[in-house]
Order: C-alpha cells, then structure tokens, then sequence
C-alpha cells in the first residue's frame, strides 16, 4: 500500500478526531530508533525498575520489547500520541504536607488516581474513537484487499513502549528532569494514550527541552530518587515503593515517605511547568471527596469488602489492600501523631504479618518521639 499522497489528510483527520474524543494534546512520531531508548537496558540492567518485571518482558532473541519499537512491532510505520490533563483544582501535596496540625491525621493519594475511572479505561475509550476515525479514513482512500491489510493496536501503559520517549518525538513534550512528559502549556499532569499503525503519517516535530538549569524536582524529592537529571531510580521513590513494592518496605526508606499512601506528586508539584497547568474538564477525572487527604486510620483497617468497594474503579487497587494498609501505618508513624499509638498497639498483632511488622515500627516511632519531648 502506498499512503504517501494521504500522508497530510489523514494526519489532520487523526488530529481532529483526538481533539473531538477530548484529548488537548495529539501528536504523530516516527518508528525510527530513539537515542533515548539506548539508555533502557542499563537501566534494567542496574536493578532501577525495582520489582516491576513486566518492564523487562522480552522477545524471542531475548531482547527487551521496550527498547526496540522496530523489533516488537516491524510493520509499525507511524505512533499517534495523544494526551489528556488530569489536574484538578485541588491543593498541591506540597501545600498539604506543610506540618498542619489538621492534615497530620492524613494520608496523601497521587493526584491521578483521584477520578471517578480508572484513568486507563478512560482513555483507552476515547482512543479507540480516534483508531477508530483513523481506520474508517484510510479505508475510504483504498481498495477493499488493501483495506484489510492495515493495522492499528492501542495502548494505555500495556504496549512495548515506553510512552514519554514516543511522547517527545510526537512533539506533545518534552521529557523533564524528573522522567515526566511536560508541555510548555498544560504542564506535566498528563495521561498518554499511543496508537501503533501500519499507515504513514506526518511526522511531527520533536519537542525541545525546556527544563534549562532548573533542578527543583531534584532537590525536592525526600529519597533522593532522581539519581541524577532525567536519571530515576525506582527502589528510591515513593511512587514505586507505595504501589509497586510488595511486602515490607526497607526501614531507611519509610520516613521519606512522610504521609503519602498511594504514589507521590512531589516533583511535578514543585515544577514552574505546573504553576498555571489547567484544570482539567473531563468528567472522568473530577476528584471523589473520599480520595482526597484520606483518614489514616480508616485506611490502615479498611475491610476487604470495603477496599473492593471504594477502589472498585480506582488505579489504588494495584497497591492492593495489604500495601495501602501498610503504606497507611507509615504514614501513621511518619506523622509522629500520639493519637495513633492505640491502633499501631493494636495492628502490631494484625494477620497481615507485613501490616504488623510495620506497625510496630511506627508504634516505636511516635514512642520514642514522644519520649524525647519529655526529655526537652
């Protein structure tokens, strides 16, 4: 099939049709190899994606999916990349954790997981409108035989892709000092959605680097989890650690985490990028009350039925009930609370063998804070 004379129609009728399925950002990028990716092995290869094996999922030459476009997918010729604001009109964790005495009772949930979906459904919906509009556009432009040849898959975090590389060179942003795409106008709180396709289509322009000297989220992450600019380590941050760790977190890591009890926002909060970012319009996205500064004690005894509950349609359940239960007697203990000390005596005993060693560590914590108040 030869698209080429269709190259510029059916770029602007996947751009249109992402902007009619809600998408403020859309942008097309090249398969062509991204120097970025070159980075990907070592990066696994050190150990920094921590427990998160689905990042090394692998071919059958046994090379990493993520790190080749043109290898997992070979009859890819083009990658639309569209993006959704998810911010809300709410306070930044930054203004939260600022020591009140009427927030020290609560937990801190990552601002994307405050919608009403699962942010992965959602926009996996409104990219199937725009696969859609793509296949029924160029299908007109052919024949019937070569109709059926066209392909097109859809993901939103489920590809062999890493999103921000494919992101960058859509021209949709750039890739920041902290890992996350940010864009010049919406900032950096952004879900992507990516769209494979056999079609050629006009590539955009890549999206410069406008971080400058600037290193704020560097210096603001509590566990120092930005190595270096543009460098994550994941076993340091508290993203990685409340959602992806299973089991005990490492002691030396528990007090940075201060009350955070699913993802963390730090470095995109404190982000000149994200002084004016939007709020975002999707309905899907408005905050639920209960996801917002959530009790801690609530959620360090919430019942099975009720996390099923409450985070039946939340991107929370993949911390699962143990880790949230855990993350929240971190949270407990790091806010230094006395008010605490009668359930931590009483989750030291929990069934959840990872819930109690934690709550006995938080126990001894505010203990031992209090004992030195005393002393004073």
């Amino acid at each position: 099939m030869h698209f080429m004379s269709q190259l510029g129609k059916l770029t602007s009728t996947v751009k249109r049709a992402a902007e009619d399925a809600g998408f403020e950002l859309c942008g097309v990028a090249p398969t062509s190899h991204a120097p970025e990716l070159d980075h990907f092995p070592p990066w696994i290869a050190s150990g920094r994606a921590g427990e998160m094996k689905y990042l090394e999922a692998r071919d059958d030459r046994g090379d990493l999916k993520r790190a080749s476009l043109a290898r997992v997918a070979p009859w890819a010729r083009s990658v639309v990349v569209c993006a959704i604001n998810y911010n809300t009109a709410q306070p930044y964790s930054t203004e939260f954790d600022n020591g009140s005495s009427s927030n020290a009772s609560r937990g801190w949930i990552s601002r994307y997981a405050w919608g009403r979906e699962d942010y992965h459904q959602a926009v996996l919906r409104r990219l199937r409108q725009v696969e859609d509009a793509l296949r029924r556009a160029a299908e007109a432009e052919v024949s019937s035989e070569s109709a059926a040849e066209i392909v097109t898959r859809s993901y939103v975090d489920t590809g062999p892709i890493v999103e921000r590389v494919v992101a960058k060179y859509a021209g949709v942003g750039w890739i920041g000092k902290n890992t996350c795409i940010i864009n010049q106008k919406k900032g950096s709180w952004l879900f992507l959605g990516v769209i494979l396709t056999s079609l050629e289509l006009e590539p955009d322009l890549p999206a410069p680097d406008r971080c400058g000297t600037c290193t704020r989220c560097i210096e603001a992450c509590p566990t120092d989890a930005l190595v270096a600019p543009y460098q994550l380590d994941s076993n340091l941050c508290i993203s990685y650690l409340t959602i992806e760790k299973r089991g005990e977190i490492p002691e030396e890591m528990r007090t940075g985490m201060g009350r955070h009890v699913f993802g963390c926002d730090i470095c995109q909060d404190v982000c000149p990028w994200n002084r004016k970012a939007p709020a975002t319009s999707a309905p899907e996205f408005a905050s639920r009350p209960e996801m917002v500064n959530p009790a801690l004690d609530w959620l360090a005894e919430i019942s099975e039925e009720e996390f099923r509950t409450t985070f039946r349609a939340s991107p929370v359940r993949r911390a699962k009930r143990s880790g949230l239960r855990r993350n929240a007697v971190i949270a407990a203990g790091n806010s230094g609370g006395f008010k605490f000390l009668p359930l931590l005596e009483k989750l030291s005993s929990d069934e959840d063998q990872t819930v109690a060693a934690t709550a006995r560590w938080a126990r001894e914590k505010i203990s031992d804070r209090e004992e030195n108040k005393e002393e004073q």
